[in-house]
């Protein structure tokens, strides 16, 4: 949904509005609210937070955040899934993370909304590559694909069994079938 505002507003002037549940996102001076998740696409983004911080967070590698806020390059999006590396967390004098995240994640993870437009969801990742993001899944739950982008590269779709790419350092395997099989809770 894209919310036209009275004026219009700066990257600034937005970063002051309060946060909405959806998240709101500023892209080429517009406003626009990301659709609420639903079932499957909160059960992936669970999945997937818990797998990579299981490999990662213990060895201070990188660290998998949802929803997180993340503005660089004229743009603020709020990518499903952000890992950063832990060199890139900015911490606080008490070793807390700091609130604003000035920078492109170094793996942005979307994953597609029934209602949502998959080139919009195409172009923050491209826009995150752009910045200097390393990696980035779209996934689409729909027709069980992962489109994998990684920078000056033509995106790879995989699909079943084939194995995704991972962050530089993270090891962990996965396939597309592994990743789509945490959908089900319930034997049938």
């Amino acid at each position: 949904m894209v919310q036209t505002p009275s004026k219009t507003l700066t990257l600034e002037e937005f970063l002051q509005l309060p946060e909405t549940q959806p998240a709101r996102e500023y892209i080429g001076g517009r406003i626009m609210q990301k659709p609420m998740p639903k079932a499957r696409h909160s059960r992936l983004q669970g999945k997937l937070i818990n797998a990579v911080n299981e490999v990662v967070e213990q060895r201070r590698i990188a660290y998998a955040f949802p929803e997180l806020r993340c503005t660089f390059g004229g743009r603020s999006v709020v990518p499903d899934v952000s890992v950063l590396r832990w060199e890139n967390i900015e911490f606080d004098e008490n070793g807390e993370p700091i609130d604003d995240v000035l920078m492109a994640p170094d793996w942005t993870i979307e994953i597609l909304s029934p209602d949502q437009s998959s080139n919009r969801v195409t172009g923050n990742i491209l826009h995150c590559l752009k910045y200097g993001c390393k990696l980035g899944w779209l996934l689409d739950p729909d027709d069980r694909s992962i489109l994998v982008f990684q920078p000056k590269q033509q995106p790879e779709l995989r699909q079943g069994q084939d194995d995704l790419i991972l962050l530089d350092g993270i090891e962990l395997n996965l396939t597309v079938e592994q990743v789509f099989s945490w959908l089900k809770m319930k034997e049938v």
